[in-house]
């Protein structure tokens, strides 16, 4: 009999596929480009924290006075996943999180920061999403983008952000895409080191180490209840559909810009 794990491996294939074959990653061709991409994948390395962040306060006491919440092993899962994302190392070994690198990232190679600075900024002071995106002008693909992660973490409901994180974020990232960012960087090696570390890094950790506690987690989460995976399915399947809707502002993007530098 198939398990569960592997069922949702099988559904959630053919958009696997279109985002491992995305249009965009042709588009990318030198440090211009990257940087636009960047402008956009920034706010899936951010929610994705924010993802993770939901996944700790349901699944573990990060409150005070404490009292022990849920089950251990799941709480070391979780906790495991977040000393990694919010406390990794950088190309000098100093304690960073994966957003705080990606940040270095976009400085290093050049890459406008300022809308997302704003955005957060606004988020901090507000609360809302909504103005935090007027004030930063957010793309609209990234928008919807994040409002879906958002829409699973006010859900409160652990299996489902679980599944979300696991099958809908990690392993993301075709072998193509690594082989685009070695040639930009042999092109500019001090402008492109630290993102071409922050994809290494992503692959390893993220997508090797993590991946494997995260599927474990979601299983625990789900345990034998078919209405919980069959939730879990639809919401998995509805975030990869927001990820190609993203890539496809990248792409978009892009070709505008290739088109008038044509002129």
């Amino acid at each position: 009999m198939i398990s569960p794990i592997e069922q949702i491996k099988s559904a959630i294939a053919p958009l696997r596929d279109r985002i491992l074959n995305h249009k965009l990653y042709h588009e990318i061709n030198d440090i211009n480009d990257l940087r636009i991409f960047m402008k956009y994948h920034v706010y899936a390395v951010w929610d994705f924290m924010s993802l993770l962040k939901s996944l700790q306060n349901n699944l573990t006491c990060t409150t005070t006075p404490w009292f022990p919440v849920g089950n251990a092993d799941t709480r070391y899962l979780i906790n495991e996943i977040v000393v990694g994302e919010e406390s990794d190392i950088d190309l000098e070994g100093k304690r960073k999180s994966h957003f705080e690198l990606y940040l270095d990232a976009m400085h290093q190679s050049g890459a406008d920061t300022k809308e997302i600075h704003q955005f957060i900024q606004t988020l901090k002071v507000t609360g809302n999403l909504q103005e935090a995106y007027t004030s930063a002008q957010t793309p609209s693909a990234a928008q919807q983008f994040v409002n879906y992660t958002f829409e699973i973490v006010n859900s409160n409901c652990d299996y489902l952000q679980a599944a979300v994180f696991t099958f809908g974020r990690e392993d993301l990232i075709p072998g193509m895409f690594m082989s685009i960012i070695q040639e930009i960087n042999n092109d500019f090696p001090d402008n492109v080191s630290i993102y071409k570390y922050y994809i290494e890094r992503h692959i390893e950790v993220d997508g090797g180490h993590h991946s494997h506690l995260a599927l474990q987690m979601t299983n625990n989460l789900c345990g034998t209840d078919p209405f919980k995976w069959e939730q879990a399915l639809e919401a998995v399947k509805t975030s990869l559909e927001r990820r190609i809707l993203l890539w496809d502002g990248a792409y978009n993007e892009l070709m505008v810009k290739n088109k008038k530098a044509a002129y």
